[in-house]
């Protein structure tokens, strides 16, 4: 993921001045702090601050800070936007996770903000390591951030004071200095005709206020026009009309240039989402072609307008400090039914993206490919490779979109397509356990969605999902809170698979938490459905559960009669497989429950159905109970023999302490959100 630096703040390659304030800045970190003073050592990390208006630089110097200073901190130079384009704070929950990520540090999904911020201050606090917060509103979304080691080094960009956190004194941006405004002018419009004509030059810097962005945009449009004048220009800004700041009336002559589609297209990248924009979206958003949408954002670099993203994909990023302009044209020049189509168009597009981002990881035959292959070219992918990497350097912009599809409340159909395509993309590519911290956050917002438009199907499927995350990372009360709430949901849609689903997860969470008898009774419920409903492998895993449940309660009378069940279930349906772990199960019990003899008769059973099913790792794992049952049984020789047959299956490598284990059949994953407006 790229620096969030503005698009008219000079990159490293085009910094220029500020050498005071570099100065300033590198002096202050060895500035003797108040903690010092008083003879105490500096229980956090050092603080500097950039204070500026957007578009004054503010970025650029901290950026370029953080490079002359990388060598000192070597473990880690991390970056994190605080705000969102659109004026919006981010949560501190999401920018702890995002700096995690860049560390490699595994942070569990739905984790609370102060958790990850404890996580994020522990991996920092035994490295040296550089945070480059930029963008922040106020002290309170820095001081969670904050290293607890003076090691570290934080440095916030702001527009102003970061009043309440002691010991910074910020370094406040205004214009460049003559020398450094006529070069970043120079640089953007070509040397030659500042050079020729230097007072020209001085009186466009003064007509900007020196102001970067403004002088980006101003050296972008001369450079588009080789044969304009200078001194024209200067001209033509002073006598503008005042419209506010220097950049907005620079703004404003380079927009009233633009042609009509053009400028159409300008405006609508203020939807874009968090200000990440490629020719797809550029495209779907002006309703153009996507090779029209790509000419049209490289004409917009060359005029400063946007930034060209380093990136194996063609991105491009929208300036912060334009986006207020931007929205100003889009609210007095476009409909609002203009702007909802719009969004509707790139919601759509996204989507589409999305499920051919899928589709190219299913078999050649399958229905998904054959779809695949009737879409246009420009929506499909080479294959998996190229697809799994435009998902990686898309999913924040996928992430936003999302989320502002569901801020925005007016097309939740398509907000709800969006999600189950990304849910299904993201398991595709990356597997349920990798992305389970993205799915938990889309979960949330289809839960937002269905509770809004009062939709108790999906919401049952949201908060299953949301309790499976939580109920795999140990949160096993809040797991089982949500779980009953999607029982809830369940039995008002009227949905027999949910309502199923809820209640056995209800008895394993109760399972997991000791309470055997809960356990059971749950297992019992969902067991009844089942078996009204004709289910009889559902059956079968659901008396193997409340066998294990009276397994770990002692109650081994009622744990074999369940068992038993299992048992009986599974050789009706024709699973050899299952019938055989169910046996090993019962075996098990009879050893609990004293009686050797039958669990020897029982386990040499299931062994003969392993063998059936010619499943190698159950039949060695049984050959284990069987040699631990002998030797139990006075009978070391032929232990050692069935150890020896477990040994020569799965190599010598198999610890001699190896158990099969079972949960008793644990109920089915729900990483799908079931809603048929939602289907492909």
């Amino acid at each position: 993921m790229p620096p969030p630096a503005s698009a008219l703040e000079p990159t490293r390659g085009q910094f220029v001045g500020r050498r005071r304030e570099l100065k300033e800045l590198r002096a202050d970190i060895d500035r003797a702090g108040l903690d010092t003073l008083s003879g105490r050592k500096a229980p956090r990390a050092r603080v500097l601050l950039v204070a500026g208006r957007p578009g004054s630089g503010r970025t650029s110097l901290a950026e370029e800070l953080a490079r002359q200073l990388a060598d000192d901190y070597p473990d880690a130079v991390l970056r994190a936007r605080l705000t969102d384009p659109d004026g919006s704070r981010v949560p501190t929950e999401r920018t702890a996770r995002e700096l995690l990520d860049a560390l490699g540090v595994p942070a569990p999904p739905g984790a609370a903000e102060d958790d990850l911020t404890g996580i994020l201050r522990d991996a920092l606090s035994a490295r040296r390591a550089l945070l480059l917060l930029d963008d922040a509103t106020d002290a309170e979304q820095v001081d969670p951030l904050l290293p607890d080691t003076p090691d570290c080094l934080v440095v916030a960009v702001a527009e102003g004071p970061l009043t309440g956190i002691p010991d910074v004194r910020p370094c406040t941006l205004g214009g460049l200095d003559k020398a450094a405004a006529v070069e970043l002018l120079a640089r953007a419009a070509g040397p030659v005709r500042i050079t020729v004509d230097p007072r020209s030059a001085e009186s466009l810097v003064e007509a900007c206020a020196a102001h970067p962005a403004a002088l980006v945009l101003a050296g972008g449009w001369l450079g588009s026009r080789p044969k304009a004048a200078v001194a024209d220009l200067a001209k033509q800004i002073h006598d503008m009309p005042d419209e506010g700041s220097p950049l907005a009336r620079v703004f404003a002559h380079t927009y009233a240039s633009l042609p009509g589609p053009p400028a159409r297209i300008l405006r609508f990248l203020s939807l874009a989402p968090a200000g990440h924009v490629d020719p797809h979206t550029a495209s779907a958003l002006a309703g153009c072609s996507v090779s029209a949408a790509r000419t049209t954002l490289d004409d917009f670099v060359a005029l400063g307008l946007v930034r060209a993203v380093e990136s194996p994909l063609p991105q491009y990023e929208v300036p912060g400090c334009l986006v207020p302009l931007l929205k100003a044209r889009t609210e007095s020049q476009d409909r609002p039914a203009e702007i909802q189509l719009a969004r509707a168009r790139m919601l759509e597009r996204t989507v589409r993206l999305l499920q051919s981002c899928r589709a190219v990881t299913e078999p050649d035959a399958s229905a998904a490919r054959r779809k695949l292959a009737g879409m246009p070219r420009a929506l499909r992918f080479p294959g998996p490779r190229a697809a799994a990497e435009w998902l990686r350097i898309r999913r924040p912009a996928l992430l936003a979109a999302a989320r502002l599809a569901v801020a925005d409340g007016e097309l939740d159909t398509l907000a709800r397509r969006l999600m189950a395509a990304l849910v299904r993309a993201l398991v595709a590519h990356r597997g349920t356990e990798d992305a389970a911290p993205e799915l938990y956050g889309i979960h949330r917002l289809v839960l937002d969605v269905a509770e809004r438009r009062n939709l108790p199907r999906e919401q049952a499927a949201a908060l299953l999902n949301l309790a499976d995350l939580d109920a795999q990372t140990g949160r096993t009360r809040d797991a089982l809170a949500r779980y009953r709430a999607a029982l809830d949901a369940g039995r008002a849609a009227g949905d027999p698979y949910a309502t199923g689903r809820a209640m056995e997860s209800v008895g394993g969470a109760y399972q997991e938490l000791g309470d055997w008898s809960r356990a059971s009774d749950w297992f019992g419920r969902a067991l009844a459905q089942r078996l009204a409903r004709g289910e009889r492998t559902d059956a079968a895993r659901l008396y193997g559960r409340i066998g294990a449940a009276h397994t770990y309660a002692g109650r081994y009378g009622e744990a074999l009669r369940n068992w038993s069940s299992a048992v009986t279930g599974y050789r009706r349906s024709g699973d050899v497989a299952a019938q055989a772990r169910a046996l090993s199960e019962m075996a098990r019990v009879q050893e609990y429950a004293g009686r050797p003899e039958e669990s020897l008769r029982t386990c040499q059973e299931a062994v003969e159905l392993a063998r059936h099913a010619e499943d190698v790792r159950l039949q060695a794992a049984l050959q284990l109970r069987l040699a631990d049952t002998l030797e139990r049984l006075g009978d070391p020789a032929a232990a050692r023999l069935h150890r020896g047959a477990a040994e020569r299956m799965l190599g010598e490598e198999l610890p001699q302490s190896a158990r099969l284990e079972t949960n008793g059949g644990a109920a089915p994953s729900a990483y799908e959100i079931r809603s048929a407006s939602t289907e492909d």
